[in-house]
């Protein structure tokens, strides 16, 4: 199958999710490369939108912005759902391996991508008082990306609703406590490495 026809399986599977992700699963016609470039193009619109949005809906300082420094926003969330959501899942019976989990969190983002590009658009073209049309316009992408996520989550680990509810939820207390013990253990590697430095001070001062 070429990119192009894999990149139009992935709209396919937006809008038919039930069928997509079946076929993803079973059928083996998920690829990890089209996963990663929905991934690359979520985080090329997103920053599109926080530099170039309209003044109407922008909050953010344009000139403020780091480009590089955003990827952590979009990059860093994906791989910490993806690997907290098969550290889990492992636990509870899964199906799913790490690599279909990427690739249902990647082309469950689809959405994000089909609603920033015309978003930001209308978003240089309407008024204040027509500001709520963008953000009715960024809330469906956000409930569309999620229902994808539920259904793709469902459907590679097979599991019933109740239980991909309660794991989806369970992922992100994984997720948060993963980032508690980085925080906690890059905060101890700065401790000890104040620590060396200043006992290195105090023996080269005595000498």
């Amino acid at each position: 199958m070429s990119l192009i026809k894999e990149i139009k399986y992935s709209l396919h599977v937006a809008v038919r999710p039930f069928d997509g992700y079946w076929d993803l699963k079973y059928e083996n016609k998920g690829r990890l490369r089209v996963a990663l470039l929905v991934l690359l193009g979520v985080t090329v619109t997103m920053i599109l939108k926080r530099q170039y949005v309209g003044y109407v809906v922008n909050d953010n300082d344009p000139l403020s912005l780091n480009s590089i420094n955003e990827l952590k926003y979009i990059i860093l969330p994906f791989l910490l759902w993806c690997i907290s959501n098969w550290s889990l899942t492992t636990l509870m019976d899964g199906e799913g391996k790490f690599r279909d989990i990427l690739i249902a969190t990647g082309y469950a983002m689809l959405p994000l991508i089909l609603i920033n590009i015309p978003n930001i658009l209308l978003s240089n073209v309407i008024t204040l008082r027509e500001s709520s049309f963008y953000y009715l316009f960024d809330s469906i992408g956000v409930i569309w990306f999620v229902w994808l996520l539920f259904i793709g989550t469902k459907t590679v680990h097979q599991y019933s609703v109740i239980k991909t509810i309660s794991t989806m939820l369970l992922t992100l207390v994984v997720m948060g406590i993963v980032i508690f013990l980085g925080l906690l253990f890059f905060s101890l590697i700065q401790q000890i490495i104040s620590f060396v430095y200043t006992l290195y001070q105090e023996v080269a001062l005595r000498k």
